[in-house]
């Protein structure tokens, strides 16, 4: 079971954004953990022992804040009067507008978490951020189709991020269109999942393959 916060993880969440909007100038360092601290009036003792001083810790609590405002922003309510595609669309690009204060924070953060040291991790908060993307746009897929989906989300986010990084255009004008075209290509691939598995004549039998092989067309 989950239970309440612990103080230090309550500081942790608090801070987390800023502390990536602190690192664009600090990097991801305990310096930028004591000026998201000055800025929330917070001890900074406090803040230096619930980030640490490990990098990788504080890029992955600053995704984690992502995620949970992310959540916040989007309750039932509001998913529910969405179409699916917007539903993606519109997770994804908050995610985008709410990181842009931290944008080359979020540069070095990427470069932190692909060192071999810190792929793992990098690869788990991957996949924590697309399962949550589904989660929160309404998908209860348990099955094979459960990982297909956030592998194929987590390719569309990663190759756009990498756009984002560079995007000069007025209101992210370029990233926006290029998330639409990933976003397009997905729903396209996911309606031909849907029309394969639908499909009696294609989908793959063992019980017809064996009986085929027990009896051979003549």
């Amino acid at each position: 079971m989950t239970g309440e916060p612990t103080p230090l993880q309550q500081i942790r969440d608090r801070l987390a954004l800023s502390v990536g909007e602190n690192a664009v100038f600090d990097g991801w360092t305990v310096k930028a953990v004591e000026a998201a601290a000055a800025s929330y009036d917070v001890d900074p003792a406090k803040a230096r022992l619930a980030f640490g001083k490990e990098p990788a810790a504080m890029v992955e609590a600053y995704v984690g804040a992502v995620d949970a405002a992310m959540a916040e922003a989007f309750p039932p309510e509001r998913i529910e009067a969405m179409k699916i595609r917007d539903r993606i669309t519109e997770l994804l690009w908050f995610r985008f507008e709410t990181m842009l204060a931290a944008r080359e924070a979020v540069r070095t953060g990427l470069a932190i978490l692909a060192r071999p040291d810190n792929a793992l991790r990098g690869m788990k908060l991957g996949w924590r951020t697309a399962d949550r993307i589904w989660r929160l746009a309404g998908d209860s897929a348990t099955d094979f189709n459960h990982y297909t989906k956030r592998l194929t989300l987590g390719a569309v986010y990663s190759s756009t991020l990498l756009v984002w990084l560079d995007d000069q255009s007025e209101g992210l004008a370029a990233t926006r269109a290029f998330l639409d075209r990933r976003i397009a290509g997905v729903m396209r691939f996911e309606k031909w999942k849907a029309q394969w598995r639908n499909n009696e004549i294609r989908r793959p039998s063992l019980a017809r393959f064996i009986g085929r092989l027990r009896y051979p067309p003549g």
